[in-house]
Protein backbone atom coordinates (compact mmCIF):
# COMPACT_ATOMS: atom_id res chain seq x y z
CA UNK A 1 0.00 0.00 0.00
CA UNK A 2 1.13 3.55 -0.70
CA UNK A 3 1.94 5.62 2.36
CA UNK A 4 0.48 9.09 1.62
CA UNK A 5 2.79 10.68 4.20
CA UNK A 6 5.97 9.22 2.69
CA UNK A 7 8.47 11.02 0.52
CA UNK A 8 11.16 9.80 -1.84
CA UNK A 9 14.68 11.23 -1.80
CA UNK A 10 15.71 11.81 -5.41
CA UNK A 11 19.25 11.98 -6.76
CA UNK A 12 20.40 12.86 -10.28
CA UNK A 13 23.40 11.59 -12.20
CA UNK A 14 23.75 14.06 -15.04
CA UNK A 15 22.47 17.63 -15.05
CA UNK A 16 21.86 18.38 -18.71
CA UNK A 17 18.77 18.98 -20.81
CA UNK A 18 17.04 15.68 -20.11
CA UNK A 19 17.76 15.85 -16.37
CA UNK A 20 16.22 19.33 -16.35
CA UNK A 21 13.16 17.96 -18.17
CA UNK A 22 12.65 15.27 -15.52
CA UNK A 23 13.27 17.68 -12.66
CA UNK A 24 10.61 20.06 -13.99
CA UNK A 25 8.28 17.15 -14.66
CA UNK A 26 8.64 15.98 -11.05
CA UNK A 27 7.72 19.44 -9.81
CA UNK A 28 4.74 19.62 -12.16
CA UNK A 29 3.54 16.19 -11.02
CA UNK A 30 3.33 17.23 -7.38
CA UNK A 31 5.00 13.94 -6.40
CA UNK A 32 6.22 13.86 -2.78
CA UNK A 33 9.97 14.06 -3.34
CA UNK A 34 12.91 15.45 -1.43
CA UNK A 35 15.65 16.91 -3.61
CA UNK A 36 18.89 15.19 -2.64
CA UNK A 37 22.17 15.19 -4.55
CA UNK A 38 23.22 15.82 -8.14
CA UNK A 39 26.52 15.02 -9.82
CA UNK A 40 27.77 16.02 -13.26
CA UNK A 41 31.41 16.10 -14.40
CA UNK A 42 30.64 19.60 -15.70
CA UNK A 43 30.61 21.43 -12.36
CA UNK A 44 29.08 24.60 -13.79
CA UNK A 45 26.20 22.63 -15.26
CA UNK A 46 25.68 20.80 -11.96
CA UNK A 47 25.63 24.11 -10.09
CA UNK A 48 23.09 25.62 -12.48
CA UNK A 49 20.87 22.53 -12.17
CA UNK A 50 21.08 22.62 -8.37
CA UNK A 51 20.25 26.32 -8.22
CA UNK A 52 17.14 25.80 -10.34
CA UNK A 53 15.92 22.55 -8.78
CA UNK A 54 16.86 22.63 -5.12
CA UNK A 55 19.29 19.73 -5.34
CA UNK A 56 22.74 19.83 -3.73
CA UNK A 57 25.89 19.39 -5.81
CA UNK A 58 27.86 16.36 -4.63
CA UNK A 59 31.49 15.59 -5.33
CA UNK A 60 30.90 12.25 -7.03
CA UNK A 61 28.21 9.82 -8.16
CA UNK A 62 28.74 7.49 -5.19
CA UNK A 63 27.68 10.25 -2.80
CA UNK A 64 24.52 10.87 -4.83
CA UNK A 65 23.59 7.19 -4.83
CA UNK A 66 24.29 6.83 -1.10
CA UNK A 67 22.03 9.74 -0.17
CA UNK A 68 18.87 8.93 -2.12
CA UNK A 69 16.06 6.41 -2.34
CA UNK A 70 15.78 6.64 -6.13
CA UNK A 71 18.24 7.88 -8.71
CA UNK A 72 17.74 9.33 -12.18
CA UNK A 73 20.44 8.26 -14.65
CA UNK A 74 20.56 11.06 -17.23
CA UNK A 75 24.12 10.71 -18.48
CA UNK A 76 25.48 9.75 -21.89
CA UNK A 77 24.61 6.22 -22.96
CA UNK A 78 28.01 4.66 -22.32
CA UNK A 79 27.62 5.38 -18.60
CA UNK A 80 24.18 3.84 -18.15
CA UNK A 81 25.17 0.19 -17.53
CA UNK A 82 27.90 1.06 -15.01
CA UNK A 83 25.84 3.58 -13.09
CA UNK A 84 22.75 1.39 -13.03
CA UNK A 85 24.88 -1.48 -11.66
CA UNK A 86 26.06 0.79 -8.84
CA UNK A 87 22.53 1.92 -8.03
CA UNK A 88 21.17 -1.63 -8.11
CA UNK A 89 23.96 -2.89 -5.84
CA UNK A 90 23.00 -0.18 -3.37
CA UNK A 91 19.33 -1.19 -3.53
CA UNK A 92 18.21 2.10 -5.04
CA UNK A 93 15.22 2.48 -7.34
CA UNK A 94 16.20 3.64 -10.82
CA UNK A 95 14.81 5.78 -13.60
CA UNK A 96 17.20 5.33 -16.54
CA UNK A 97 17.10 7.37 -19.70
CA UNK A 98 16.93 5.74 -23.12
CA UNK A 99 18.67 4.10 -24.79
CA UNK A 100 19.68 1.82 -21.93
CA UNK A 101 22.92 0.70 -23.57
CA UNK A 102 24.63 0.25 -26.92
CA UNK A 103 22.86 -3.06 -27.63
CA UNK A 104 20.13 -5.41 -26.50
CA UNK A 105 22.50 -7.86 -24.80
CA UNK A 106 23.71 -5.23 -22.34
CA UNK A 107 20.20 -3.83 -21.94
CA UNK A 108 18.94 -7.30 -21.02
CA UNK A 109 21.66 -7.65 -18.37
CA UNK A 110 20.58 -4.34 -16.87
CA UNK A 111 16.91 -5.34 -16.74
CA UNK A 112 17.73 -8.72 -15.21
CA UNK A 113 19.95 -7.13 -12.55
CA UNK A 114 17.20 -4.67 -11.62
CA UNK A 115 14.71 -7.52 -11.33
CA UNK A 116 17.04 -9.57 -9.14
CA UNK A 117 17.52 -6.60 -6.80
CA UNK A 118 13.76 -6.20 -6.40
CA UNK A 119 13.87 -2.48 -7.11
CA UNK A 120 11.37 -0.34 -9.01
CA UNK A 121 12.78 0.52 -12.42
CA UNK A 122 11.50 2.71 -15.24
CA UNK A 123 12.90 3.82 -18.58
CA UNK A 124 12.56 7.18 -20.29
CA UNK A 125 10.36 6.02 -23.17
CA UNK A 126 8.04 8.87 -22.34
CA UNK A 127 5.83 8.63 -25.45
CA UNK A 128 4.09 5.79 -23.59
CA UNK A 129 2.37 8.62 -21.66
CA UNK A 130 1.49 10.73 -24.71
CA UNK A 131 -2.17 11.72 -25.14
CA UNK A 132 -1.77 11.55 -28.92
CA UNK A 133 -0.39 8.02 -29.03
CA UNK A 134 -2.85 6.74 -26.45
CA UNK A 135 -5.77 8.04 -28.52
CA UNK A 136 -4.25 6.60 -31.69
CA UNK A 137 -3.96 3.23 -29.92
CA UNK A 138 -7.65 3.48 -29.03
CA UNK A 139 -8.52 4.17 -32.67
CA UNK A 140 -6.36 1.28 -33.89
CA UNK A 141 -7.79 -1.30 -31.48
CA UNK A 142 -11.42 -0.27 -32.07
CA UNK A 143 -13.02 -3.22 -33.96
CA UNK A 144 -14.62 -0.69 -36.33
CA UNK A 145 -11.15 0.08 -37.74
CA UNK A 146 -10.42 -3.47 -38.85
CA UNK A 147 -6.93 -4.90 -38.99
CA UNK A 148 -3.85 -2.70 -39.31
CA UNK A 149 -2.52 -2.99 -42.85
CA UNK A 150 0.38 -0.53 -42.93
CA UNK A 151 2.08 2.27 -41.01
CA UNK A 152 4.31 5.11 -42.22
CA UNK A 153 6.42 6.69 -39.47
CA UNK A 154 8.65 9.73 -40.13
CA UNK A 155 10.78 11.37 -37.44
CA UNK A 156 13.12 14.29 -38.09
CA UNK A 157 15.01 16.79 -35.96
CA UNK A 158 18.10 18.93 -36.29
CA UNK A 159 21.14 16.97 -35.20
CA UNK A 160 21.22 17.42 -31.40
CA UNK A 161 24.81 18.60 -31.10
CA UNK A 162 23.60 22.16 -31.68
CA UNK A 163 20.73 24.49 -30.82
CA UNK A 164 18.99 24.05 -27.48
CA UNK A 165 20.25 20.45 -27.13
CA UNK A 166 23.92 21.53 -26.90
CA UNK A 167 24.96 17.90 -26.41
CA UNK A 168 28.18 17.58 -28.35
CA UNK A 169 28.71 14.12 -26.87
CA UNK A 170 26.15 12.81 -29.36
CA UNK A 171 28.82 13.10 -32.06
CA UNK A 172 31.19 10.78 -30.13
CA UNK A 173 30.54 7.10 -30.85
CA UNK A 174 32.37 6.06 -27.67
CA UNK A 175 29.78 7.93 -25.60
CA UNK A 176 26.57 7.57 -27.61
CA UNK A 177 27.09 4.25 -29.37
CA UNK A 178 25.43 5.22 -32.66
CA UNK A 179 23.29 7.90 -34.26
CA UNK A 180 19.70 8.84 -34.90
CA UNK A 181 18.32 5.30 -34.86
CA UNK A 182 19.62 4.27 -31.43
CA UNK A 183 19.79 7.63 -29.71
CA UNK A 184 16.52 9.13 -30.94
CA UNK A 185 14.31 6.72 -32.85
CA UNK A 186 14.29 4.04 -30.18
CA UNK A 187 11.23 6.08 -29.13
CA UNK A 188 9.73 5.46 -32.57
CA UNK A 189 10.50 1.75 -32.54
CA UNK A 190 8.78 1.49 -29.16
CA UNK A 191 5.72 3.34 -30.51
CA UNK A 192 5.55 1.12 -33.58
CA UNK A 193 5.35 -1.91 -31.30
CA UNK A 194 2.84 -0.14 -29.05
CA UNK A 195 0.54 0.83 -31.93
CA UNK A 196 0.88 -2.09 -34.34
CA UNK A 197 2.49 -5.03 -32.50
CA UNK A 198 5.64 -7.13 -32.56
CA UNK A 199 8.07 -6.70 -35.43
CA UNK A 200 9.10 -10.05 -36.90
CA UNK A 201 11.31 -9.18 -39.88
CA UNK A 202 12.89 -6.04 -41.27
CA UNK A 203 15.31 -4.51 -43.73
CA UNK A 204 17.20 -1.29 -43.05
CA UNK A 205 19.72 1.16 -44.50
CA UNK A 206 21.64 4.02 -42.92
CA UNK A 207 23.65 7.00 -44.16
CA UNK A 208 26.11 9.51 -42.71
CA UNK A 209 26.04 13.06 -44.08
CA UNK A 210 27.66 14.94 -41.19
CA UNK A 211 30.80 12.83 -41.16
CA UNK A 212 30.89 11.94 -37.46
CA UNK A 213 32.40 8.46 -37.33
CA UNK A 214 29.85 5.77 -36.49
CA UNK A 215 27.02 8.31 -36.11
CA UNK A 216 24.39 7.71 -38.78
CA UNK A 217 22.15 10.70 -39.42
CA UNK A 218 19.67 8.94 -41.71
CA UNK A 219 18.04 5.57 -41.14
CA UNK A 220 15.23 3.93 -43.06
CA UNK A 221 13.61 0.57 -42.39
CA UNK A 222 10.89 -1.61 -43.87
CA UNK A 223 9.06 -3.67 -41.26
CA UNK A 224 6.93 -6.81 -41.20
CA UNK A 225 4.71 -7.15 -38.13
CA UNK A 226 3.48 -10.36 -36.52
CA UNK A 227 -0.13 -9.44 -37.32
CA UNK A 228 0.59 -9.22 -41.05
CA UNK A 229 0.96 -5.45 -41.36
CA UNK A 230 3.92 -3.83 -43.06
CA UNK A 231 5.45 -0.45 -42.32
CA UNK A 232 8.28 1.99 -42.83
CA UNK A 233 10.36 4.09 -40.47
CA UNK A 234 12.39 7.10 -41.59
CA UNK A 235 14.64 8.85 -39.06
CA UNK A 236 16.67 11.94 -40.03
CA UNK A 237 19.10 14.25 -38.24
CA UNK A 238 19.47 17.36 -40.45
CA UNK A 239 20.65 20.96 -40.05
CA UNK A 240 17.30 22.71 -40.41
CA UNK A 241 17.11 24.53 -37.06
CA UNK A 242 13.48 25.46 -37.75
CA UNK A 243 12.55 21.78 -37.21
CA UNK A 244 13.70 20.83 -33.68
CA UNK A 245 11.85 17.49 -33.38
CA UNK A 246 8.83 16.56 -35.49
CA UNK A 247 7.01 13.29 -36.10
CA UNK A 248 4.25 12.30 -38.49
CA UNK A 249 2.60 8.90 -38.31
CA UNK A 250 0.03 7.46 -40.73
CA UNK A 251 -1.74 4.20 -39.87
CA UNK A 252 -3.81 2.47 -42.52
CA UNK A 253 -6.38 0.03 -41.15
CA UNK A 254 -8.89 -1.88 -43.26
CA UNK A 255 -11.63 0.67 -42.58
CA UNK A 256 -9.86 3.61 -40.90
CA UNK A 257 -7.01 6.01 -41.69
CA UNK A 258 -5.28 7.66 -38.71
CA UNK A 259 -2.75 10.52 -38.69
CA UNK A 260 -0.67 11.72 -35.73
CA UNK A 261 1.19 14.99 -36.31
CA UNK A 262 2.06 18.28 -34.70
CA UNK A 263 2.90 17.98 -31.01
CA UNK A 264 4.04 14.58 -29.71
CA UNK A 265 1.79 14.96 -26.68
CA UNK A 266 -1.20 17.02 -27.75
CA UNK A 267 -1.67 16.18 -31.42
CA UNK A 268 -3.71 16.67 -33.42
CA UNK A 269 -4.78 13.09 -34.08
CA UNK A 270 -7.12 12.83 -37.07
CA UNK A 271 -9.02 9.93 -38.56
CA UNK A 272 -11.34 9.06 -41.45
CA UNK A 273 -13.59 5.99 -41.62
CA UNK A 274 -14.97 4.03 -44.54
CA UNK A 275 -18.46 5.54 -44.12
CA UNK A 276 -17.06 9.04 -44.65
CA UNK A 277 -17.12 10.12 -41.02
CA UNK A 278 -14.00 11.81 -39.69
CA UNK A 279 -12.69 13.46 -36.59
CA UNK A 280 -9.73 15.28 -35.10
CA UNK A 281 -8.70 15.85 -31.50
CA UNK A 282 -5.97 18.07 -30.07
CA UNK A 283 -4.98 19.93 -26.93
CA UNK A 284 -7.59 19.99 -24.14
CA UNK A 285 -10.17 18.00 -26.10
CA UNK A 286 -7.62 15.24 -26.62
CA UNK A 287 -6.64 15.32 -22.94
CA UNK A 288 -10.28 14.91 -21.89
CA UNK A 289 -10.87 12.10 -24.38
CA UNK A 290 -8.02 9.94 -23.07
CA UNK A 291 -8.55 10.67 -19.36
CA UNK A 292 -10.87 7.65 -18.80
CA UNK A 293 -8.31 5.35 -20.44
CA UNK A 294 -5.51 6.15 -18.04
CA UNK A 295 -4.34 4.00 -15.16
CA UNK A 296 -2.77 6.85 -13.24
CA UNK A 297 -1.58 10.20 -14.53
CA UNK A 298 0.01 11.32 -17.78
CA UNK A 299 3.23 12.30 -16.02
CA UNK A 300 5.99 9.66 -16.33
CA UNK A 301 7.94 11.02 -13.37
CA UNK A 302 4.95 11.22 -11.08
CA UNK A 303 4.09 7.63 -12.00
CA UNK A 304 7.64 6.52 -11.19
CA UNK A 305 7.41 8.02 -7.71
CA UNK A 306 3.96 6.49 -7.22
CA UNK A 307 5.35 3.05 -8.09
CA UNK A 308 8.31 3.53 -5.74
CA UNK A 309 6.00 4.45 -2.86
CA UNK A 310 3.68 1.55 -3.63
CA UNK A 311 6.55 -0.90 -3.85
CA UNK A 312 5.28 -1.96 -7.27
CA UNK A 313 6.62 -2.30 -10.77
CA UNK A 314 6.74 0.79 -12.96
CA UNK A 315 5.82 1.13 -16.61
CA UNK A 316 7.50 1.31 -19.03
CA UNK A 317 10.19 -0.71 -17.28
CA UNK A 318 13.63 -1.71 -18.48
CA UNK A 319 12.23 -4.80 -20.22
CA UNK A 320 10.10 -2.54 -22.44
CA UNK A 321 13.32 -0.89 -23.59
CA UNK A 322 15.00 -4.28 -24.18
CA UNK A 323 12.26 -5.18 -26.68
CA UNK A 324 12.93 -1.96 -28.60
CA UNK A 325 16.68 -2.56 -28.44
CA UNK A 326 16.25 -5.95 -30.13
CA UNK A 327 14.57 -4.30 -33.11
CA UNK A 328 17.21 -1.57 -33.29
CA UNK A 329 19.95 -4.21 -33.20
CA UNK A 330 18.30 -6.00 -36.12
CA UNK A 331 18.13 -2.73 -38.06
CA UNK A 332 21.84 -2.12 -37.63
CA UNK A 333 22.62 -5.73 -38.59
CA UNK A 334 20.53 -5.35 -41.73
CA UNK A 335 22.15 -2.03 -42.66
CA UNK A 336 25.62 -3.54 -42.16
CA UNK A 337 24.62 -6.33 -44.54
CA UNK A 338 23.53 -3.90 -47.26
CA UNK A 339 19.84 -3.94 -46.39
CA UNK A 340 19.50 -7.71 -46.09
CA UNK A 341 16.23 -8.86 -44.51
CA UNK A 342 16.76 -9.84 -40.85
CA UNK A 343 14.55 -11.71 -38.38
CA UNK A 344 14.09 -9.92 -35.06
CA UNK A 345 15.36 -12.01 -32.13
CA UNK A 346 12.56 -12.50 -29.60
CA UNK A 347 12.95 -12.82 -25.85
Amino acid sequence: MTNPAATVRIGFLGAGLIATYHSKSLRHSGAPVVRAGVFDPDTERAAAFAAASGHTVYADEDAVIADCDAVYICTWTSEHPRQLAKAVAAGKHVFCEKPLAFDAVEAQRMADAADCAGITHQVGLVLRFSHAYLWAKHLVTDPTAGRVMSVVFRDDQFIPIQGHYSSTWRSDKALVGAGTLLEHSIHDVDMLQYLVGDVQRLSANTANFHGHEGIEDVATATLRFAGGATGTLTSVWHDNLARPSLRRVEIFCERRHIVIEGDDWYGPVSWTDTDGTSGSLADQALTEAVAPMRDGSDNPDGEFIRAVLAGSGASPDLHTAVAAHRIVDAMYASAAAGGEAIDVVSA
